[in-house]
This record gives structure tokens, C-alpha cells and sequence, in this order.
């Protein structure tokens, strides 16, 4: 069945800012085979633009868009190979990510339970590379499928093609408008799962799940320290509007974060490296004075400077002139520039 093309569509339930604004044309496609159909019709219509919607969980738009909006609600799960070991999965791009997750940890398959409560789909995981608490997609992703946009022909991206970086990947930047992803294989554990509890937050809350120091958690067990932590620090976005964090954390040269540290001595900084150190965004927000200020209809969250959120009716412009802001104050400050996580559409 031919996927219908709607005019003049809200997309406010369609974005976690909770953004009013309007798509001027929207589809929703389900199938490779409808969005195979729907770029037959964009190579023959002169759409002036063309937007590709997941969640709708990291990306602020500024206005309304004028151009075809395509929500890619691809699902399925499928397990594509095994051993005693390992797990090959493949998940279509439309699935949702944390929906995924706990698919996995019911069937005890290891790897994703640090990214547990992400918001978003299987499909922008690679494309953001998302990560947390020490884990990125990246660390499972086996391949990607795509489709061009141009040809419809399907292709295989593999783990270093994609050219996974800090919140990037191929998908955001030389192949941006060359693909569109439908679907993703992972590579999990069965067994002899490789855990990640470096981080003193996951220790803690192991250790208020009476986990002893000398226990080996389990993946659920570490899953569900995860999402106490996200739940703690982090405002829901279906209570408030907001696309998780707004800002990368800034990779410095070491040098100067030795100045900064001279300057400013409770500055926190993790090395990357020996020329590299990266900076915690929120804390340099936080330093300046933004942590829980409201500016009109948005501001930076009373728990976590690092989110910017919606009180209910603020417009995309209007949270990215706050951002801006920030971005000004933390220059003028520290002399670091921090960019945007988010997926500005304008």
C-alpha cells in the first residue's frame, strides 16, 4: 500500500522539546518498501528539502519546515547469527532504542546495558554514536544498512566505515545527505559479559542495589543503576520538554586545561589522552551561573545545567538564542567553545 503524504502536520508530539511547529509535508513509512516508494516520488516532486525523523528526541526545530519530513518507523528484531559466545542482531532503524535494550537484557544478551534509557531509535544510534557511562554504540555496532537516497539501492556500511567519532559518525557528516538508515546489526555477548562500572555513579548505585564490592553485577543489575542515575539527573521529556543533553563535552588541548586549572582549580577534567583532556560541558555551564536560571518560556534544567528544557510554550529560536548565550559565556569565561549535541533543523 502506498504510504500517504500529509499536509501541514503538527510535529509537536514529534520532537521531545515539545516544539509547536508544522511540517508542510509529513509521511510515515514502515516498510523499506514504502520509503523506497516515497523517494521514487521525492526524485519526481521539487521538495526544497528533505528532513528524516526518528524520535524526534535530538533535534530542536527553529521554525516551520517547509519541506518533506519522512518519520521512519522501520521495526522488527531478528537474530542473524550465534555461537556460544556471541549474538549477531539486526533491528530496524525505527525500533525504539530503550525498547531494544530491555529486549536484550530479558534474552541476557550483553553489551547495551550502560545506554540504557537513552531516548531515540535504533537508527540514530550510530548516527549520533550515542554513549553513556563509559560505553559507545559504537563499541557494538557490526555494520549498518542504508539505502541511498538517490538510487534506492541498499548497502552495508561496516564499523569502520562509519567513522565513528565523539557523537558523530559518517551519518552526520560526509554522508549526511547520501543515506538513509534502515536498520542496524549489533554484536553482543551471550556470556562472559564485558561490563563497565568504572564509573563512581554505577558504583554507587550497585552499592545501594546491596551489592557487595567483591560481586560481579549482573548486566540488568547494571542497567538498572543506569537508569536510577538518567531518572536522577535527567527530566523526562514527556513532563518536560527537552532533547537530553544539549552540548558535547569539549576535548581541550592539555595545555590549556593546566592554565584553566591554575585559574580555576576545582575545574574537572577526564584525559583523552596526553595532548587531550575532556571537559565536562555541564560543569562549565554550571560555573556560569546557568544551572536552573529560566529565560522566558526555557532555560537550563535545576539538575543538570547541560539540559536545556521547554516550560510549555517556547519555540525552537527561542531555545537556541539561550543557547547561544550560553555558548557566549562559557567562551568569554574559560575561552572553551562548546557545540551543540542537539541537531539544529532551520
Amino acid at each position: 500500500m502506498k504510504p500517504q503524504i500529509l499536509q501541514n502536520i503538527s510535529l509537536k508530539h514529534y520532537n521531545t522539546f515539545g516544539i509547536d511547529c508544522t511540517a508542510k509535508n509529513f509521511v510515515e513509512v514502515k516498510t523499506v518498501d514504502e520509503l523506497k516508494t516515497i523517494l521514487e516520488i521525492v526524485e519526481q516532486e521539487n521538495y526544497p528539502s528533505i528532513f528524516i525523523l526518528g524520535g524526534g528526541s535530538n533535534v530542536l526545530f527553529l521554525k516551520n519546515f517547509d519541506g518533506l519530513v519522512i518519520k521512519n518507523s522501520i521495526t522488527g528484531i531478528q537474530k542473524v547469527d550465534e555461537n556460544n559466545e556471541n549474538i549477531i542482531l539486526y533491528a530496524g532503524a525505527g525500533e525504539n532504542w530503550h525498547q531494544f535494550v530491555l529486549f536484550c537484557l530479558k534474552n541476557n544478551y550483553g553489551g547495551v546495558e550502560n545506554l540504557s534509557l537513552i531516548p531515540g531509535t535504533v537508527g540514530a544510534a550510530p548516527m549520533q554514536n550515542i554513549g553513556a557511562y563509559g560505553v559507545e554504540v559504537r563499541n557494538i555496532v557490526k555494520r549498518v544498512k542504508v539505502i541511498d537516497r538517490k538510487t534506492q539501492e541498499q548497502l552495508w556500511i561496516s564499523n569502520s566505515e562509519c567513522k565513528f567519532g565523539y557523537r558523530s559518525s559518517i551519518f552526520k557528516h560526509q554522508a549526511k545527505d547520501k543515506y538513509i538508515i534502515i536498520g542496524v546489526e549489533f554484536r553482543l555477548t551471550k556470556k562472559n559479559h564485558i561490563l563497565n562500572t568504572s564509573y563512581g555513579a554505577i558504583q554507587n548505585s550497585l552499592h545501594a542495589l546491596n551489592l557487595q564490592a567483591n560481586q560481579t553485577p549482573t548486566i540488568n543489575q547494571i542497567s538498572k543503576a543506569v537508569i536510577e542515575i538518567r531518572q536522577s539527573k535527567l527530566p523526562n521529556p514527556k513532563e518536560i520538554g527537552n532533547g537530553g543533553s544539549f552540548f558535547k563535552n569539549p576535548e581541550i588541548p592539555s595545555s590549556q586545561f593546566e592554565k584553566l586549572k591554575n585559574k580555576f582549580p576545582t575545574i574537572v577534567g577526564y584525559p583523552i589522552s596526553e595532548e587531550i583532556t575532556k571537559v565536562p560541558a555541564g560543569w562549565l555551564i554550571e560555573q556560569c551561573g546557568w544551572k536552573g536560571k529560566v529565560v522566558g518560556n526555557t532555560g537550563a534544567h535545576k539538575n543538570q545545567a547541560l539540559v536545556l528544557v521547554n516550560y510549555g510554550n517556547a519555540k525552537g529560536e527561542e531555545i537556541w538564542n539561550l543557547a547561544k548565550e550560553i555558548q557566549k559565556s562559557v567562551f568569554d569565561k574559560f575561552g572553551i567553545t562548546i557545540e551543540p549535541e542537539i541537531n539544529i533543523v532551520g
